[in-house]
């Protein structure tokens, strides 16, 4: 099967600006005392259920896998690009980290109690993101829990120029529907302001695959 436009695209760029964007988000959440707060929160939910590790898909350079997993959930990485994985085993050498993609995940059924995709999921195509949801849900076992971080839209859907490759931001109430079609229940969800150089507010969702 010949891989869709939007992953190749997607992992051309990444690698392009492997080294930059590491040095970039070496912080990953530690600046954001209300995502850090968030990510602690979901890390809760993750050792409470007990269902499973957490598979931190788009980890890119792996800084918010090692954070994490610092919080106490069994963690490991995945990302598209080759260049971004070499960084994170580098960076992180005790962590795993594979290259792989949302759309089809080298995983059984279930096997995850908790999915990080933050901000992994802004360059897939609107039309594309049904599947990742639902690869996403088969992957997750009963009980367990994802946690979104996203590019926030008003109303509508909309296509902007990210620095690295085309990304769209969007409604969060228009994720929470798509979410429950693929089968998750909301838990919680927030909306960050901007900062000053920051262009887009962000949004994050936490849902739940239900046991029953």
């Amino acid at each position: 099967m010949t891989e869709p436009l939007h992953p190749r695209t997607t992992r051309a760029a990444y690698d392009d600006i492997a080294d930059l964007y590491a040095d970039r988000f070496r912080e990953g959440v530690a600046g954001q005392p209300v995502d850090r707060a968030l990510l602690a929160a979901f890390a809760e939910l993750v050792r409470n259920a007990d269902a499973g590790p957490v598979a931190d898909l788009g980890c890119g350079p792996g800084h918010v896998t090692a954070q994490l997993r610092a919080l106490g959930p069994t963690v490991f990485g995945i990302d598209l690009s080759p260049a971004m994985i070499a960084r994170a085993r580098q960076a992180y050498p005790d962590v795993r980290f594979d290259e792989g993609s949302m759309t089809s995940l080298d995983l059984a059924d279930g096997v995850l109690g908790g999915v990080l995709a933050w901000y992994s999921v802004i360059h897939t195509p609107p039309e594309s993101l049904p599947e990742v949801f639902a690869e996403l849900h088969r992957v997750t076992a009963p009980g367990g829990h994802l946690l979104l971080g996203f590019f926030q839209a008003d109303e509508e859907v909309e296509a902007f120029d990210h620095k690295v490759s085309l990304a769209y931001r969007w409604p969060i109430d228009r994720l929470t529907e798509m979410l429950s079609r693929a089968g998750f229940a909301e838990v919680a969800r927030l909306t960050r302001e901007p900062e000053e150089t920051e262009r887009f507010r962000h949004g994050r969702l936490i849902v739940r695959k239900p046991t029953g």
